[in-house]
C-alpha cells in the first residue's frame, strides 16, 4: 500500500483551546448498549464494555473477516482488544457472541497494547475460538512477564521508585508494596505464542489492508491500525477525544524519557487524511485527527512549561509537580499513574538539558532548571 505523505494541517490556536468542541462526532451521543454492537463502518463495528476504574468503559471492535479453509470460505470476525477478565465482561462478550456476531467465529484477536483492559480476556477468546494472538513483540513480552510477576505495577520496586521520586506517605507506600497482583488480577493468563506486529505492517481483514502503526510513551510498542479504504483509524490509547493519554516511567526502566517518545508518536498518524473516522478506545468516534494531536501536543508543552517555572525557584520532585501538572485532587489509585506521569515531564526536561537532576539527603530526585 502507498502511503502519501502530507505536511502536517496547521490548526488554528482557536481549536486547540477548544478541546472536544474542536473535533465532530458522527454518531453525536449515540452508544452501542452492553452486549450488543454499532456498525460505525463497513464492516467495522463497535462494542462498549464497563471497567471497574473512574475511567468506566473500553471500546472493543469487530472487524468482518473470512479465512480460506479445505471445505471452503470460513466468515467469522477479527476482534480488536478484549476487555479485562472478570465475570461481567465475559458475561457482555457471551451476548455478543450470540447477538451482534451472528455466531460466526473469532478467526484473530488483535491486542494494541499490553494494558489489562485491552489484554486482559485475550486468553480466554482465544481458547474459545483457537483463534491467534496478534500483538507487537514489545507488548506480548511485557504481557507475559507483568502476568506472572515477572514485573508488575506494585511491590516493593515500585514503592522504591514512588520514594525516590518524593511520595514518601507511610500508609500510601505500604498500599503499593503490598499490591503485588494488580496486573495478574485482570490479566491471570496470556496465550502461549502469537503473531508479531511491526510498524509499517500490514494485515488483509475482510479483503481489505489495514496497517500498523507504532506509538511509545503510553506503553511499551503499542499498535494503531489505519484502513486507507474505509479511511478508519483504531487508534487505541495512543489518539482519545477527550482525556489526555497517561504517558508514565515505571519502575522497571526508570530512566526512560518516555513523553518524548509519545510527542515523537503522535507525528506518526501526520500523514493519515483530515477526515479519517478516528476509534478510541475511550470515548466517541470523532473526526478531527490533527486537531486533536495538536492538541494533545500543546497540552504537553503547556506542562513541560509550567513545570519548568515552578522548578526555576526551588528544586522539586516528581511528587511536588502533582499539583503542577494535575488541577484537580487525585486519590490513590489516580496518584499510582499520575506520579509516573509526573516523573515523565521531569524526565523530558532533564534530557533536553533544560533541567539539572541531584538526589537529596532523603534519597529523592530533585530537579531544578537551568536558566
Amino acid at each position: 500500500m502507498t502511503q502519501t505523505t502530507t505536511s502536517p494541517p496547521q490548526v488554528p490556536p482557536a481549536d486547540l483551546l477548544a478541546g472536544e468542541k474542536a473535533l465532530h462526532f458522527p454518531l453525536g451521543t449515540t452508544l452501542p448498549e452492553l452486549g450488543q454492537a454499532l456498525e460505525v463502518a463497513e464492516g467495522v463495528w463497535w462494542i462498549r464494555m464497563a471497567l471497574p476504574f473512574a475511567l468506566d468503559h473500553i471500546n472493543l471492535w469487530l472487524l468482518a473477516d473470512a479465512e480460506e479453509t479445505p471445505t471452503g470460505l470460513r466468515h467469522g470476525w477479527t476482534v480488536v482488544d478484549c476487555g479485562v477478565t472478570n465475570p461481567g465482561t465475559q458475561e457482555a462478550w457471551r451476548q455478543v457472541m450470540a447477538g451482534p456476531m451472528k455466531g460466526l467465529p473469532i478467526l484473530r484477536v488483535v491486542v494494541t497494547h499490553m494494558h489489562p483492559d485491552h489484554m486482559g480476556l485475550a486468553h480466554w477468546l482465544c481458547a474459545e475460538f483457537n483463534a491467534p494472538l496478534w500483538m507487537s513483540a514489545t507488548e506480548y513480552q511485557a504481557a507475559l512477564l507483568a502476568s506472572t510477576g515477572g514485573s508488575n505495577f506494585g511491590g516493593l520496586s515500585t514503592q522504591r521508585f514512588f520514594a525516590d521520586h518524593g511520595w514518601n506517605d507511610t500508609a500510601d507506600q505500604q498500599q503499593i508494596k503490598d499490591r503485588v497482583s494488580y496486573y495478574a488480577k485482570m490479566v491471570p493468563a496470556v496465550p502461549e505464542a502469537y503473531h508479531r506486529l511491526m510498524h509499517g505492517r500490514e494485515l488483509q481483514i475482510g479483503g481489505r489492508t489495514w496497517r500498523c502503526i507504532s506509538g511509545w510513551g503510553h506503553s511499551p510498542e503499542h499498535m494503531a491500525l489505519h484502513c486507507a479504504a474505509a479511511n478508519v483509524l483504531i487508534s487505541g490509547d495512543m489518539v482519545l477525544p477527550k482525556i489526555s493519554t497517561n504517558v508514565s516511567v515505571y519502575a522497571q526502566e526508570p530512566e526512560a524519557n518516555a513523553l518524548s517518545l509519545f510527542m515523537q508518536s503522535l507525528h506518526h498518524f501526520d500523514p493519515l487524511p483530515a477526515d479519517t473516522l478516528v476509534l478510541p478506545s475511550h470515548g466517541r468516534p470523532f473526526v478531527g485527527l490533527h486537531t486533536r494531536t495538536a492538541q494533545l501536543l500543546k497540552h504537553h508543552e503547556d506542562r513541560l512549561d509550567e513545570v519548568l517555572e515552578a522548578c526555576s525557584v526551588q528544586a522539586g520532585s516528581a511528587h511536588d509537580m502533582l499539583k503542577v501538572i494535575f488541577k484537580r485532587p487525585l486519590d490513590f489509585h489516580q496518584t499510582t499513574f499520575a506520579i509516573g506521569e509526573s516523573v515523565a515531564h521531569l524526565h523530558a526536561l532533564w534530557f533536553d538539558g533544560k533541567m539539572s537532576r541531584v538526589k537529596d539527603a532523603q534519597g529523592v530526585w530533585r530537579f531544578k532548571t537551568l536558566r
